[in-house]
């Protein structure tokens, strides 16, 4: 279970929990209420992006619930181990290992290696796909935080109503509940829309991107030392400076052959 999963339930089920402590759950229901702040969010949404980057977005979101989290430590030991094989055989070599490759980012620039492209040639081409993976990412968490700002603007659009409606209405005194509970709870649904999923949402893709974007660099500054046939000692001192200590014990026990001392047979 991701950690997107279990924020997202605990975030509903204490505001759940709130709304059962302050009164009956269905006084906090109103459908007016959330065709108002969720269909003007989304026409909003629509009117704002192209279609192709909304479908974009929910695939994105997608990925935020089902993400796991990348091994930098296997990464590290296939680097290390192409290294060796790139100095005891040569560059071409490599050709032979790129089915063992599960990254289609290291596979690329393995494969231009093997080609036979210089260092600047392979640079550029890696770097110019980070930075368009950075771009579409940010494609989506634009529409999220664009969709945490139009959701509490409509719940303000829906109290406006409740309140016109209220004033309208003062001489009919049953009139005057319903026309307030509109105007409270349709705030209410876009301050929860907000941030209980747009900002959360966006903020979980834009950690989902700053990883996935170190992981990428930390991959072309191994291939990049591949090709300068660096010791594969000197390319790990150079890699482990993207993980953290932790992640260095790990590695240590995978090159090792060994287990962590907390792990039992």
């Amino acid at each position: 279970m991701t950690s997107t999963i279990v924020g997202l339930v605990a975030g509903v089920t204490c505001v759940l929990v709130g709304m059962l402590l302050a009164g009956p759950l269905d006084s906090f229901w109103d459908l007016t209420s959330l065709f108002i702040t969720v269909g003007g969010t989304l026409g909003s949404l629509i009117m704002s992006f192209p279609f192709a980057q909304l479908t974009d977005t929910v695939k994105s979101i997608s990925l935020a619930f089902k993400q796991k989290d990348i091994d930098h430590t296997e990464c590290i030991e296939q680097i290390i181990n192409l290294a060796n094989i790139a100095r005891k055989e040569g560059l071409l070599a490599l050709e032979n290992m790129l089915e063992d490759i599960k990254s289609p980012f290291m596979r690329k620039g393995i494969m231009l290696i093997v080609d036979g492209s210089n260092s600047e040639l392979v640079k550029n081409v890696m770097e110019t796909e980070i930075y368009y993976l950075q771009e579409r990412h940010g494609r989506s968490i634009a529409v999220l935080n664009t969709g945490a700002a139009y959701a509490p603007a409509f719940g303000m659009v829906g109290t406006l109503i409740g309140l016109i409606v209220m004033l309208l209405t003062l001489e009919d005194s049953s009139a005057l509940g319903p026309s307030m509970a509109t105007a409270l709870i349709t705030t209410l649904y876009g301050v929860l829309l907000a941030n209980l999923v747009f900002s959360p949402l966006a903020k979980k893709l834009s950690a989902l991107s700053a990883q996935e974007v170190m992981y990428n660099e930390m991959i072309l500054e191994g291939i990049l030392s591949i090709q300068d046939g660096e010791n594969p000692r000197m390319i790990r001192d150079k890699l482990e400076s993207f993980i953290s200590s932790r992640q260095i014990e790990a590695l240590d026990h995978r090159l090792n052959g060994t287990k962590p001392s907390g792990d039992k047979e």
